[in-house]
C-alpha cells in the first residue's frame, strides 16, 4: 500500500511525521491517516509533494516498496495516467472502462468463431 511505501521512505530517511508534512506542505493530519490506510487513495498532487521530500518519484510511490527491484515504467504510461488525472477520470472510471473493452473484445473474439 502507499502508505506503508511512504511510512518506510520517511523512516529510512529519519523523519519525523511532522517534518515531512511541513517539508512537503501538506496536513499533517491527512498524513498519518494515509500511512495508517485510513485514507488509501492519496492525489497524485500529494504524492507529488511528498515524492521528492522523500527522494523518490510519484512512480515509486505508486508502484512498489522501496528498495525492490522493478521494471521501470515507460514514461508514455506515466503520461497516459496524467492525462487521465487532468482530465478528471477516476480509477474506477477506467477499471470500468476497461472492463468494457475487456467484454468487447471477448465477443468479437466470439464472433469470429
Amino acid at each position: 500500500m502507499i502508505g506503508a511505501r511512504i511510512q518506510k521512505l520517511r523512516h529510512q530517511k529519519r523523519m519525523s511525521l511532522t517534518e515531512l508534512a511541513a517539508r512537503a506542505g501538506v496536513a499533517k493530519s491527512y498524513l498519518s491517516s494515509i500511512e495508517r490506510d485510513l485514507q488509501s487513495n492519496p492525489s497524485i498532487q500529494f504524492l507529488r509533494k511528498l515524492a521528492p521530500v522523500l527522494g523518490v518519484n510519484v512512480q515509486t510511490l505508486i508502484l512498489h516498496d522501496p528498495g525492490e527491484k522493478q521494471e521501470q515504467l515507460d514514461q508514455e504510461w506515466v503520461q497516459i495516467i496524467q492525462e487521465f488525472n487532468e482530465l478528471g477520470l477516476s480509477k474506477d472510471s477506467l477499471r470500468k472502462i476497461v472492463r468494457q473493452l475487456k467484454t468487447r473484445q471477448a465477443v468479437t473474439y466470439e464472433q469470429a468463431r
